[in-house]
């Protein structure tokens, strides 16, 4: 957002009160509490590190090596500064947890162990810890690894310089992750927000007119495509409403009576709590999934909609309320971008690199998997592998010196 000197004086006004909108969001969303306070200053330092770089190695050496790691910068772990992935290892003695001591012996009564636990199955148990435990030592890394940027930042044999800015690169993805996972409810907060301060405090009777139109443009939506602004606002004033009127809790679930739903009022008045906590402990994905209800979805007109191949057209496919909504999830969900992880730092013994495509039924961009393959193995310097399913098939994509092949493959869990 700009005051742009070219702006009308409500021009202006709009956009001071929109920001001030995004600063509560970014200061009190809990997504944003993992960021760097300083990162301006964090900017400053990258940007004088890169020109560092840039004298020392040539410039277009090095504005090339920036392409390549930002094609590969949305391969990180956006959840990994609020989880721990890493399992933590029990301490003590787990047979109580599951009812087998580490020899693979299930408990049992004295009379009944030479049934429960015959020699075969003691023997089959030893050698598949052993088996199990010749795969782990020399699995690299133990478990797949969700942040690809910090393996190879960690693993490849690249140059100094190389791995500072592929530093940088991450550094700043995981910083605006957070406005990703939240596009939704951060510009609807700050349209509800704009839209209270304006009519309610900051306008004029003559500004009025004006504000409404620029105000009708962040809103409108053309069909097809999803206007965050719009989604959010609506979403934000249905919580709003709903908690006033009390239509939540045990007895709102319950009840299958569209015509008394439509006319419940137990005048709670607890919308505006309610909505700040929603703030303050969402994400786009929890938002959706929590508050986009039937009604909402009727009320807005939503529809879910596809390539209908015998007309050849994009069409409405469905109005159903659990098919518009898993379609919503289903493009937030990791932003709306494959899920890659390293499987295998050492692929077939030959240090290679193994990514594996977490395949959740939507098939990668052939295309666009390539150029990212290519870049990866510019990074890797060595050949780099993608292990994905095409039409439910295991695939194994190659790269090796920019050059690719393609073989079928077996994908874990077919």
């Amino acid at each position: 957002a700009y005051l742009l000197e070219g702006n009308s004086l409500t021009d202006q006004k709009i956009v001071m009160a929109h920001v001030c909108a995004h600063v509560d969001f970014f200061k009190n969303n809990y997504f944003f509490s993992k960021t760097n306070r300083k990162m301006i200053d964090g900017m400053a330092n990258h940007a004088s590190r890169v020109r560092r770089h840039m004298e020392r190695h040539g410039q277009e050496v090095v504005e090339d090596f920036i392409d390549t790691c930002l094609s590969l910068e949305n391969l990180i772990d956006p959840m990994s500064p609020y989880i721990n992935r890493q399992a933590v290892k029990k301490v003590g003695n787990d047979d109580e947890d599951d009812g087998q001591d580490r020899s693979g012996r299930l408990r049992s009564k004295g009379y009944m162990d030479s049934f429960i636990n015959p020699p075969e199955y003691l023997e089959a148990q030893k050698k598949k810890r052993e088996d199990e435990a010749k795969k782990a030592k020399h699995r690299f890394p133990e478990h797949p690894q969700r942040d690809v940027l910090q393996f190879l930042i960690e693993h490849s044999p690249m140059e100094h310089w190389q791995r500072d800015v592929l530093e940088i690169v991450r550094d700043e993805a995981y910083y605006f992750a957070p406005q990703a996972m939240t596009k939704i409810m951060n510009e609807g907060w700050a349209v509800y927000f704009h839209s209270k301060i304006l009519t309610e405090k900051a306008l004029t009777a003559a500004e009025v007119i004006d504000y409404a139109d620029a105000n009708s443009g962040v809103l409108a939506t053309s069909p097809g495509r999803l206007n965050p602004y719009k989604l959010g606002v609506e979403l934000f004033r249905n919580i709003e409403d709903r908690w006033n009127r009390g239509q939540f809790g045990k007895d709102w679930d319950e009840c299958d009576s569209m015509e008394q739903k439509r006319n419940w009022d137990r005048r709670t008045g607890l919308g505006r709590d309610r909505i700040f906590e929603v703030r303050k402990l969402y994400n786009d994905i929890t938002f959706i999934d929590e508050f986009f209800t039937l009604e909402f979805c009727v009320e807005q007109k939503f529809y879910s909609f596809g390539f209908q191949e015998r007309s050849g057209n994009w069409e409405i496919m469905s109005r159903e309320h659990k098919k518009v909504k898993n379609q919503l999830l289903a493009q937030l969900t990791n932003r709306g971008q494959p899920v890659i992880v390293v499987e295998d730092g050492n692929f077939e013994n030959r240090s290679e690199l193994l990514l594996r495509h977490v395949h959740e039924g939507i098939d990668l961009d052939a295309a666009q998997a390539r150029d990212t393959l290519r870049n990866a193995c510019k990074v890797w310097t060595r050949p780099v592998s993608l292990l994905s399913k095409v039409e439910g098939k295991g695939k194994l994509l190659r790269c090796e010196d920019g050059n690719l092949s393609e073989r079928s493959a077996e994908y874990p869990g077919s």
